[in-house]
């Protein structure tokens, strides 16, 4: 299932909701249909960086919170461990397009909806 996260501050992001339900679950927001208001952004922006941060010094973790994603426990046929390693696409990869868009809707004092 697919999100798209609008604001007046940026262009629209989708995500599917397996990577979005991780940022969505720190922000103690429903996947299905949600606002972050321009209040709540600055704090989001915050949460969201200090979990991008905890994600690159604890690789472990974030090996942890990939086996549960789809893409990541269907490995390309005769994909190799070594180049399933390098394809990996992380926590913070994935979280940065709505991280830019928390800091425009906070810079910008719009809200961010979905699900409408």
């Amino acid at each position: 299932m697919l999100i798209t996260f609008k604001s007046k501050s940026s262009a629209g992001l989708t995500m599917y909701q397996e990577h979005a339900q991780r940022i969505l679950d720190l922000l103690h927001k429903n996947a299905s249909r949600g606002v972050i208001t321009a209040a709540e952004a600055a704090k989001a922006v915050e949460l969201l960086e200090q979990e991008v941060a905890l994600s690159k010094l604890h690789p472990e973790v974030e090996a942890d919170h990939a086996a549960h994603t789809h893409a990541h426990t269907l490995p390309e046929e005769g994909e190799t461990p070594e180049i399933a390693e390098r394809n990996h696409v992380g926590f913070a990869q994935r979280a940065y397009p709505l991280l830019e868009m928390l800091r425009a809707a906070r810079d910008g004092g719009d809200d961010i909806i979905w699900g409408v």
